[in-house]
């Protein structure tokens, strides 16, 4: 029985793709512009299955790039400071900025950012929040630029289109490249650097082919196998 929806068949009778076929990340940002249809600006996504051992922690994976075309998201950033960097995150563009009363906010359930950025002499106190911000991705890390005293460096990379990528619990990597709105150039662009910072991180205790499976979609269509070659 055939589980998909009409969309999602529609779409991807449009897109004419051959069933197990390996293309060319170009040929897959093409298909993927031609089976575009919905009624949002969707995102393209790009989906790696690493030869990884997730049991070994120097096996796990977590960075960031900044992609040179940006995320085409509008995106809320919260900065976590007090004194002088308060004034300095306010001047960088940070749509909240606050100290403690912003950690006491959060608590409460205040949820109304999308980045976090925290100064190091605020991560004692923000690490009551480990359980609220961690499992949505926005606790603040020093491997991924967020805590620091150069608020204003760690909000313009955010503005450019920064993005952290981190391995799950089955070796996969998940993320976010554009926008199905970017033509195809910025989106192989985007998508180009990721693949390269994704094959940058590999661990060198990993044998054999470190990225077993690449895939590309958009929010709503299937998934294009993009070969490794």
């Amino acid at each position: 029985m055939d589980k998909r929806s009409k969309r999602y068949n529609g779409v991807a009778k449009e897109m004419a793709l051959e069933k197990d076929k390996e293309y060319t990340l170009k040929e897959a940002v093409a298909f993927l512009k031609k089976g575009s249809n919905t009624k949002f600006d969707s995102s393209v996504d790009l989906h790696f299955n690493l030869n990884i051992d997730t049991k070994k922690p120097e096996q796990l994976i977590r960075g960031t790039i900044i992609l040179p075309n940006g995320t085409g998201k509008k995106i809320k950033i919260a900065v976590f400071c007090k004194g002088e960097l308060e004034k300095e995150a306010k001047e960088a563009g940070a749509d909240i900025v606050g100290g403690q009363e912003l950690i006491d906010k959060v608590a409460a359930g205040f949820m109304d950012f999308d980045c976090a950025v925290s100064a190091p002499d605020m991560m004692k106190d923000l690490a009551k929040l480990g359980k609220v911000l961690g499992p949505r991705g926005l606790m603040p890390s020093p491997k991924t630029g967020t805590v620091t005293n150069d608020v204003k460096k760690a909000i313009d990379d955010l503005r450019k289109g920064k993005v952290e990528f981190r391995t799950d619990k089955q070796a996969g990597i998940h993320l976010a490249v554009g926008k199905m709105s970017f033509d195809e150039k910025k989106i192989f662009e985007n998508a180009t650097k990721t693949i390269e910072a994704i094959i940058e991180s590999c661990p060198s205790t990993v044998k054999g082919k470190f990225i077993k499976s690449l895939f590309i979609s958009s929010t709503m269509s299937p998934g294009i196998r993009v070969a490794l070659s």
